[in-house]
């Protein structure tokens, strides 16, 4: 669906993308690609327990092993007190990140780094690791979010006590953060209901899943002044971080970006890079440390595994009298689930006068949950859109239609009180109502699920820069790594913005010393904020470009206008000048004033927000427990699709992942808090052969606070996934399911349940 009231030249094209040739060919640098002139090799040392104190690290073994030019601990990692800072929802607290780098008192998952070192080659790093001693004293664990709420669960924290909490808490206990946010009044909304659904839901942890591991290089000059090359999301985040826990101005850290091989949120932390330059400090030699797929799983982190209940009421009519929801998030070792924003997104794509919901922050002998394509909402989605579909069952009323009755429109608030101007999700309902996939006869032991989410979007700072060259070409900057396409929606809109051809444009991706601080690639951001930096920065040029056509025409400046990639006169009383193109101007920069160049620096706040409608067809084999998805048709508001290719991609990506997360892909814990499937064999990541084809409805409500009308379309694509899978599988079989993942052995027994049931 598109909206066609603006025409453009480029917006909207599907041009090649600038990175292409060098990806398909492998020319493209990624984080462990990078070679320096005398660089050595770096290791960390992980703790083998889930709980343990540590009494004592001795490494003076491993420093005398001749190869060995370096050893650190975390006495080489600057302690940090305990402040929380940002937004409620992604708030961070540089104790806990400085804990995470290197384990201090306690080491808090298996996999925890406790030590590390670099050494001439990696035979001699391993055997060195070998020789470092330290002294555990092993602790009860806790690895599940539903252990960690037991009144008599082992403390990672002894002296946690729950913020938010009014009163606060007397107790110390597992749980970190409470939030919750309320309109209306439930009691009187469920009373005027006339169905009522409670259920309870519970998903497990799963990993981004990226190919390319965690790696980085760093070099510690002997000025003080240091370089890091590393596969982030965010390399400015990274600098100041790392520049914080090794006692750094930021100015003498520049870090350098590689290609992302993957990433979907698990390269927004910072893991080896203030222990690579920690190590390098120390020997004064380039030090790249690159992770194994077993550090991956064990030591970044995946997104959390949940508990959830929920509440819905409706009247007969469809009309949703009251919700609430109540999200328990197991964050990992340490705070920082994503479950605020789960609450937060919970409810947000209806327009409800009666919702509540509540949010626990839980700690659980784990890796640090990260994030993981709009962190939080797939999951709190999975119960709510569940329950809905559960509901309109009990009222017989078509799930889209349902949905359709109660969605949030422009004017309508949400929970946490925002107020919508550019909404699109009666537009994703609308197109699959209409769309044919929705009225495909099913078969025997086939069923059709569908299912909504939403995401925030993201705006945040970003910085640009713009210089035309003496051809007329321009080369553009950002502080933005490309996770999504970027450079190519960065060049289209420059391209449309000055009136050239996309051709005549490059986007690149700067170090942190070479363009204004950019918040990560990351919460649907890029292509609405780095973008506008882009637009403005190509206006500034623009306003160049007429003052050097005045002064080559000798005429006011405010008689200058540019239209298509011309300066023309802006009336006849200017005089009769034939337009100049940029190349001309370009060409007379030096006699007319020198370089001709712009930047801009933005945090916009009009971000509109990303909604997705799914549908999905199942069939569920009876015997074997054994679904198949037959087809799934997906539906998004983009707001204006930059380059309609990676929009659908985007869309394409986000579905397949989240097929994996309903019916395959989990941590598996044992009994002695160990991670049983540590690699990809073990963890089961959907293939080519298990995917369907995905149908991409790209909807276009333009987001009038956007020049382009952009709203960022990376995250709200797995949002419903996973509800829609399950509510296709009730549809074929009768059968709830409400735990994560819907596994051939877990639906088989429950089918076998429910036949013992009749």
């Amino acid at each position: 669906m598109n909206d066609n009231s603006q025409q453009f030249n480029w917006i909207g094209k599907r041009p090649i993308r600038p990175d292409g040739v060098e990806k398909v060919t492998g020319a493209a640098r990624y984080g462990a690609d990078l070679v320096l002139p005398g660089m050595i090799v770096g290791k960390v040392l992980r703790s083998p327990h889930a709980h343990a104190r540590i009494l004592s690290i001795d490494t003076s073994k491993a420093e005398a092993l001749p190869g060995v030019k370096a050893v650190i601990t975390s006495a080489d990692i600057l302690d940090q007190p305990s402040v929380y800072a940002g937004p409620a929802r992604v708030q961070q607290n540089m104790h806990h990140i400085t804990r995470n780098v290197m384990a201090r008192e306690k080491a808090l998952y298996e996999g925890h780094a406790v030590a590390a070192v670099a050494a001439t080659t990696t035979a001699i790093a391993d055997q060195a690791l070998k020789l470092i001693e330290v002294d555990y004293e092993v602790l009860p664990h806790v690895t599940s979010v539903g252990e960690a709420l037991k009144p008599d669960a082992p403390l990672l924290f002894e002296d946690q006590i729950t913020m938010g909490m009014d009163p606060v808490p007397t107790k110390p206990s597992n749980i970190a953060k409470y939030a919750d946010f309320e309109v209306g009044d439930n009691a009187a909304g469920f009373a005027d209901a006339d169905e009522v659904v409670e259920m309870e839901f519970s998903t497990e942890a799963v990993h981004q899943g990226y190919i390319e591991p965690h790696a980085c290089t760093a070099r510690f000059n002997q000025d003080g002044q240091a370089e890091l090359w590393t596969c982030t999301q965010g390399h400015f985040v990274a600098r100041n971080i790392c520049a914080k826990l090794l006692g750094m101005n930021h100015a003498d850290l520049k870090v350098t970006p590689s290609e992302l091989g993957g990433a979907f949120g698990g390269k927004t932390v910072v893991y080896l890079e203030p222990l690579a330059l920690a190590l390098s400090r120390k020997c004064a030699l380039p030090v790249r440390i690159v992770m194994s797929r077993i550090e991956v799983f064990q030591a970044s982190g995946p997104t959390s595994d949940s508990v959830m209940k929920v509440k819905m009421g409706a009247k007969k009519d469809g009309t949703i009298c009251a919700a609430e929801v109540t999200l328990y998030f197991g964050g990992g070792a340490f705070p920082g689930a994503p479950v605020i924003g789960a609450a937060m997104c919970a409810f947000s794509r209806y327009d409800l006068k009666n919702a509540k919901a509540i949010a626990y922050d839980v700690v659980v002998n784990r890796g640090k949950a990260a994030a993981y394509r709009a962190p939080g909402s797939p999951i709190a989605a999975y119960a709510v859109e569940s329950a809905l579909d559960v509901l309109a069952r009990k009222i017989a009323m078509d799930p889209l239609a349902i949905r359709l009755k109660n969605a949030a429109r422009n004017g309508s608030k949400t929970i946490f009180g925002q107020t919508f101007n550019s909404i699109g999700y009666a537009e994703t309902l609308e197109a699959l109502m209409d769309h044919p996939n929705y009225k495909i006869p099913l078969g025997p032991n086939q069923g059709r699920g569908v299912a909504s989410g939403f995401w925030f979007n993201g705006g945040g700072d970003s910085a640009a820069t713009m210089a035309i060259n003496d051809d007329g070409t321009a080369v553009v900057a950002t502080g933005s790594p490309d996770v999504g396409g970027s450079r190519a929606s960065m060049a289209i809109m420059a391209a449309e913005t000055l009136g050239i051809d996309y051709d005549q444009v490059r986007a690149t991706v700067a170090d942190t010393a070479s363009v204004g601080y950019t918040h990560v690639t990351g919460g649907s951001r890029v292509t609405l904020a780095s973008g506008l930096a882009v637009i403005n920065s190509a206006k500034e040029v623009i306003a160049e470009l007429c003052v050097r056509a005045a002064r080559i025409w000798d005429v006011d400046p405010e008689g200058v206008i540019w239209e298509d990639g011309y300066a023309k006169p802006a009336s006849s009383n200017v005089g009769e000048f034939e337009p100049l193109s940029l190349a001309q101007i370009a060409a007379q920069k030096s006699a007319t004033g020198g370089p001709i160049v712009g930047s801009a620096g933005v945090n916009p706040t009009g971000v509109g927000p990303g909604v997705a409608t799914q549908i999905c067809d199942v069939e569920v084999d009876p015997d074997t427990g054994f679904i198949k998805i037959l087809r799934f048709t997906a539906a998004q508001d983009a707001g204006r699709a930059i380059h309609p290719s990676y929009v659908e991609g985007q869309i394409h990506g986000g579905v397949a992942q989240g097929l994996g997360w309903a019916l395959n892909e989990e941590y598996i814990y044992g009994e002695d808090g160990k991670l049983q499937n540590t690699g990809f064999l073990d963890y089961r990541m959907p293939l080519a052969s298990d995917l369907p084809m995905i149908d991409a409805v790209v909807v276009e409500v333009p987001n009038p606070d956007h020049p382009y009308g952009v709203k960022g379309v990376g995250e709200a694509c797995i949002v419903p996934v996973m509800a829609a899978v399950a509510n296709a599988i009730e549809d074929a079989t009768g059968v709830r399911m409400t735990s994560l993942p819907i596994s051939p052995p877990k639906m088989l027994a429950a089918l076998d349940a429910a036949d013992e049931a009749k």
